[in-house]
């Protein structure tokens, strides 16, 4: 009961996220944003995916209870989980899934992002460990963090590419960059 009480909120959380990247891609779109890493964003779908039907499935089969570690791990996810808040807030509606740049947007230098390039890359990764590791889905978060680190050496060289083609991105994040923060 507790399990899918934990795994049911977490997946409306990310069907809410869904919906609000697809009401920012419109929005940035209209404005004449542009989309890259077109190519590699179906595996990011399918590996965030099948987390959720690995971790279901190797908790469900084995029948795995809540781990005896859960009072260092709820906290940990809790703190994922206003991390998480805090970063999409922060970017607010210029976040998204995809990566889709708006032009000489001016980048954002609030929130997390005052003391990290990307921060929601960080959550993410905590998470795929956290998460199954709260029910000892070990298989889980063995595989998915090595995924994970894998499409994260595809997706962030690919985001800051399209980022320095598009706006000031390096200027904002050198050293000693006063520009303002918006």
């Amino acid at each position: 009961m507790l399990f899918t009480i934990f795994i049911s909120v977490i997946i409306v959380q990310r069907i809410a996220e869904l919906y609000i990247a697809k009401k920012n891609e419109r929005m940035m779109k209209s404005k004449g944003a542009l989309e890259f890493g077109q190519a590699h964003y179906p595996f990011i779908v399918a590996v965030h995916s099948l987390f959720f039907v690995s971790y279901i499935l190797e908790v469900s089969l084995v029948d795995n209870e809540v781990s005896s570690y859960w009072p260092i791990l709820f906290p940990l996810f809790i703190l994922t989980q206003a991390g998480r808040i805090w970063a999409l807030t922060s970017l607010g509606p210029y976040w998204n899934t995809k990566i889709i740049v708006l032009p000489n947007a001016r980048i954002i230098r609030k929130g997390p992002y005052r003391f990290i390039k990307h921060p929601n890359y960080t959550i993410v990764s905590a998470e795929f460990l956290i998460i199954p590791l709260m029910f000892e889905a070990y298989t889980t978060a063995m595989v998915f963090t090595i995924l994970n680190i894998i499409l994260l050496a595809i997706r962030i060289p690919a985001e800051e590419h399209a980022l320095k083609k598009l706006t000031a991105y390096e200027q904002a994040f050198s050293h000693g960059s006063n520009l303002t923060k918006v």
